[in-house]
């Protein structure tokens, strides 16, 4: 059987389902995650492209290029982080869903912390969860 996780955004405008479980679980610590949640880390799982799908408001979500080969999705109504991707190299068929849009209860037992040479100074990583620079 394959799972399916449902997600949307603050206000409710973008809706979607992943129709796999997200793999690669890590909270990235770099100063784009940071700013674009506006916390101390982003939290994403990756899944192939494929396996999401737009329910609601497909026409909602904007786009924004942080660099040459990253691209971030957010809702245009309320401004929610929802996925990034890669338009080239390796992982450019799987796109990461950010964890906190989702709806249906995910837990997972393999998480990591990257990018922490970056992490804001005020946060102290506190978990076991592995640590990458």
């Amino acid at each position: 059987m394959t799972d399916v996780f449902q997600g949307s955004c603050l206000c409710g405008a973008v809706k979607y389902e992943i129709r796999s479980r997200p793999k690669a679980l890590s909270h990235c610590h770099c100063s784009q995650c940071r700013k674009s949640h506006g916390a101390a880390f982003a939290s994403y799982g990756s899944v192939l492209r494929g396996d999401l799908h737009l329910i609601q408001g497909a026409d909602g979500i904007k786009s924004y290029r942080s660099s040459e080969s990253v691209l971030r999705q957010f809702c245009a109504q309320c401004g929610s982080s929802l996925f990034w991707s890669r338009n080239q190299g390796e992982y450019s068929n799987w796109i990461s869903i950010a964890l906190g849009a989702l709806d249906t209860t995910f837990t997972s037992d393999k998480q990591k912390h990257i990018e922490v040479a970056s992490k804001a100074p005020w946060y102290e990583i506190q978990d076991h969860w592995p640590q990458f620079q």
